[in-house]
């Protein structure tokens, strides 16, 4: 991939790279959020936020599940051993159930009020492939009401609970999960017919059990008929219906600290109207193709700090939800008040992601300082007409991406949606089922090797609004992507790429681009569309040569484009 600018040498490039991620560097240490902090938003937003998170504190006490019963040789089931002392330890006052070194196998366990479940190295507490031992029950999964298998680790309204330690939590997801023939090599995908299961008519998908295979055409038929299925028309089809493998769901002041969490059958990890959680120092671990395999879903959550984890998952890393659709606008709990930040993320779709749930809003969110190697895109914002909801306030810096090959900055508001060719005659009125993006901004967000720099697909009755991204430093094989924006600004950015046009803009109004270098002679830089282009800003100290820099295109205004220079 070539890393140049036409008319700037590559020296000076270097140079002026190097000395940016110096500064970097150095001023990112004087923006770490201490767990009571206050952040002021840039820019005058008019808006902060106290974060005041605490992590629980348990009492010095401590409930070895052997003292129960429980036998770490791989293959007694523990279910009850370790139940009891979870029970035991919460009656008592609280305090901390140690897991020891060995191989624990259990069924699904129910956490409890000030109990801290810490899982000391070399212990590997394993759930039961037998899926009858996770009975169906109702719950919310991607963001609506419905049921669900049972998670082997979850709590519903509980106060102080914790998992901590240097052991792993395996969820046995590879005895739940479908898996897809394209996502493997012919060998892999022989070996696993051979194991077992079933394939489906079409021979695509691989299915650990005829149950759940036709789970997938039950539902199929649900969807098509628009029917509201009970507990006993979905209890013969249940393998079908796959756990988070852990779930906590209006809980207070949680601690996840140590653990490796992998192989979950569907999320990995879900907070569900949850308050005061922190995340720290965990590894999120599921095969890249495992579906739905999600590392952290954080949903309608309030007073979140994730810190110093890993990610390596089939699908979103680092997820912000809050509800879907009608059920999600009538919760109203936004997702808000959330610190990310050095946090490394592998495969995933997504290294960080909002949406496409984001009914009940997101809001007041921080992501600082972390790298991305691998993910499909960078950085995921998602939604489509019929969600509503607002997000917004979000503010993210200092991101390092390498081999992404699709968008290191994605913003769709088409995602499972309609296309983006609409006709004045088919754009739906604005109403509260019209998702809102704006005030979002983003700066030191370095780059190389992308498949595109960045996307934003808006809608035209809702375009992207108050959009910032200021020292963007990207080497890619194409430029940035604006279609359906308000108030969008690039400010002080390298986008070096391979094709042009650099930027291009469609039916996008007030568009600001102020590059870190520019020459007459980039020939087709800008290329702008559409009727509703206008009031799009070049500033620049050099003199240029618009008929060069610039192409119209369909729709374009002669006037759309207009230079500002010593600015």
């Amino acid at each position: 991939m070539k890393e140049k600018i036409p008319g700037l040498p590559v020296s000076h490039y270097v140079i002026k790279l190097a000395i940016v991620q110096c500064l970097i560097i150095l001023t990112s240490h004087f923006f770490l959020f201490a767990q009571e902090d206050r952040f002021e938003w840039p820019d005058g937003w008019q808006a902060s936020f106290a974060f005041t998170n605490k992590p629980p504190q348990f009492p010095n006490r401590c409930f070895d599940i052997r003292d129960f019963g429980a036998v770490g040789d791989g293959h007694t089931v523990n279910t009850i051993a370790i139940e009891q002392a979870i029970r035991t330890c919460a009656q008592n006052g609280g305090g901390r159930v140690i897991v020891p070194a060995g191989i624990w196998l259990s069924g699904p366990l129910t956490l409890a009020n000030n109990v801290d479940l810490h899982l000391q190295e070399q212990a590997l507490l394993i759930f039961s492939r037998n899926l009858d031992d996770y009975p169906l029950i109702e719950t919310s999964f991607e963001g609506i009401t419905q049921f669900r298998c049972l998670s082997p680790i979850n709590a519903v309204g509980m106060e102080n609970l914790a998992i901590t330690g240097k052991g792993i939590i395996d969820g046995s997801g590879d005895s739940w999960r479908p898996v897809k023939r394209f996502k493997m090599t012919p060998k892999q995908w022989d070996d696993l017919v051979a194991s077992g299961g079933v394939v489906n008519r079409y021979g695509t998908i691989w299915w650990p059990t005829l149950k759940a295979m036709q789970g997938e055409e039950y539902f199929a038929w649900v969807e098509k008929n628009a029917l509201q299925p009970h507990e006993k028309d979905v209890l013969p089809i249940k393998d079908y219906l796959r756990p988070v493998m852990v779930r906590l769901v209006q809980c207070k002041n949680i601690l996840l600290d140590g653990p490796t969490f992998q192989n979950s059958p569907a999320w990995n990890i879900h907070p569900f109207l949850c308050e005061n959680v922190t995340i720290r120092n965990i590894q999120v671990r599921n095969p890249w193709f495992a579906q739905n395999g999600d590392g952290l879903d954080i949903e309608a959550c309030k007073n979140v700090l994730v810190e110093n984890c890993i990610f390596d998952v089939g699908d979103d890393a680092i997820c912000l939800k809050s509800g879907r659709n009608e059920e999600g606008r009538r919760r109203g709990k936004p997702t808000e008040k959330i610190i990310i930040r050095h946090c490394t993320v592998f495969h995933g779709h997504g290294g960080f992601t909002i949406g496409s749930e984001m009914s009940g809003g997101v809001q007041d969110v921080v992501v600082s300082d972390c790298t991305f190697s691998g993910t499909d895109v960078g950085l995921r914002f998602k939604s489509t007409r019929g969600r509503g909801g607002t997000v917004e306030r979000i503010y993210i810096r200092n991101i390092r991406m390498l081999d992404i090959p699709n968008q290191a900055i994605l913003f769709d508001l088409f995602y499972e949606g309609d296309g983006i060719d609409s006709t004045a005659a088919t754009i739906p009125p604005v109403d509260e089922r019209t998702p809102i993006f704006r005030q979002i901004y983003l700066e030191n967000i370095f780059c190389r090797q992308v498949g595109q720099a960045v996307v934003m697909n808006g809608l035209p009755e809702m375009p992207l609004e108050e959009i910032e991204m200021d020292s963007l430093v990207m080497s890619c094989s194409q430029g940035i992507f604006c279609r359906n924006g308000k108030n969008i600004r690039f400010l002080r950015s390298m986008v070096l790429s391979e094709k042009m046009p650099v930027f291009h803009i469609i039916d996008s109004h007030n568009v600001e681009i102020a590059p870190t270098s520019l020459t007459a002679k980039t020939k087709g830089w800008l290329k702008v569309e559409g009727a509703q282009s206008r009031q799009i800003q070049i500033s620049t100290q050099s003199a240029i040569d618009l008929k060069e820099l610039v192409t119209l295109g369909k729709g374009a205004s002669k006037d759309a484009v207009i230079v500002r220079f010593g600015e």
